[in-house]
């Protein structure tokens, strides 16, 4: 690569890394509690060494929001949410003793980071699963299931993960998504 080609490259990555940098300025400016030209200051250089230093790599947003499908998504989020809180409580305050649970792998439709990141963190909010791990490589997600005594229990929870990572997808997924999951 030209050295011309090398700088146009880091111009370019810083570029997309500047909504990062003024993320991570508004916290720090946040955790202080106090807007001044010093803690903006200090925040940028901060968040401008962070960057340097640790590489993150790029979150590509599509621009994408479906209010109809984010509606959908906010309200059936929350009803799971409460629903299972619910079953959760109950549970644990029962006198039945403790169910089945598994550990099971799902694989996701869509290859984007940002949705990913999003199903696995509407599922360990969700009582009752807790994401243990995520294969960005391959787009699985590991989780722990409470409650899953049989194998139609757990290819509900499976169905569950692809049903939310489907909200997810046409409230603000790319076109691409979208056309993963044949939607």
């Amino acid at each position: 690569m030209t050295d011309h080609a090398a700088n146009k490259h880091r111009r370019v990555r810083f570029l997309h890394q500047i909504p990062l940098i003024v993320a991570l300025v508004v916290l720090w400016m946040l955790l202080w509690g106090n807007v001044s030209v010093l803690n903006l200051v200090t925040g940028l250089v901060l968040a401008i060494v962070v960057t340097r230093v640790f590489y993150l790599p790029p979150v590509d947003l599509t621009g994408r929001l479906h209010p109809g499908h984010l509606a959908v998504f906010i309200a059936t989020f929350t009803s799971q949410l409460v629903g299972a809180s619910f079953i959760v409580a109950a549970q644990a305050f029962g006198r039945r003793p403790a169910r089945q649970n598994a550990v099971i792998a799902v694989q996701l439709y869509t290859r984007s980071d940002l949705i990913m990141t999003l199903t696995a963190i509407a599922l360990s909010l969700i009582p009752g699963s807790l994401v243990l791990e995520a294969d960005r490589a391959n787009s699985i997600l590991y989780l722990h299931v409470l409650n899953t005594p049989t194998v139609e229990a757990v290819e509900n929870a499976r169905r569950r993960v692809l049903l939310i990572e489907r909200r997810i997808v046409r409230a603000l997924g790319s076109h691409d998504d979208l056309e993963r999951l044949g939607a």
